[in-house]
């Protein structure tokens, strides 16, 4: 998985979607497009090996919504979905089969049009399983942005471990 191609994508402040002040989503194009055999119990698998252990089995809901105390990978086990990444200040994304995308805390997603057999594998790092569901309506803004940036940084990239995009890119800062 080495040569997976990763794209970084910075949002900036939505209003009501926040998104994160400092890091980028990060997507993993194909991480998982040539795995044979049972692709969502591989990715989970892959998931939980490198830390991410707290998973679900599902799609990606259809409405805006971020989580405030909580990163959030998304493998695309089977199926396509085209998703809103970022609410009003982020962009339109067709992601499939084997790709996987990895929104640290705040960034807002949003299901627009998917497959009728999208499996999406999701997962959280350690200290992130209590994770909160925000729509962006009636929050407290700062507050919430408060919580978002106090997510640490965590201690393994969900796809390749104890290397990859998540130690190259999301840097802690004081």
């Amino acid at each position: 998985m080495s040569d997976v191609a990763v794209s970084l994508y910075p949002f900036e402040d939505g209003g009501s979607i926040p998104n994160h002040p400092q890091w980028p989503m990060i997507v993993y194009q194909g991480a998982f497009a040539s795995t044979t055999g049972d692709r969502a119990a591989t990715i989970e698998s892959a998931f939980h090996s490198n830390g991410w252990t707290q998973s679900w089995r599902n799609g990606i809901y259809a409405f805006p919504h971020f989580h405030s105390n909580a990163h959030e990978v998304l493998g695309i086990a089977r199926g396509s979905a085209r998703v809103l990444f970022g609410g009003s200040a982020g962009d339109v994304f067709d992601i499939g089969t084997g790709d996987v995308a990895l929104l640290p805390a705040g960034t807002g997603h949003e299901n627009l049009a998917a497959s009728a057999d999208l499996l999406v594998i999701g997962a959280y790092p350690p200290g992130c399983s209590d994770w909160d569901l925000c729509r962006g309506d009636a929050l407290d803004g700062s507050a919430i942005r408060e919580t978002i940036a106090a997510v640490p940084k965590p201690s393994s990239d969900p796809v390749h471990g104890n290397s990859g995009p998540v130690h190259d890119h999301w840097v802690q800062f004081p």
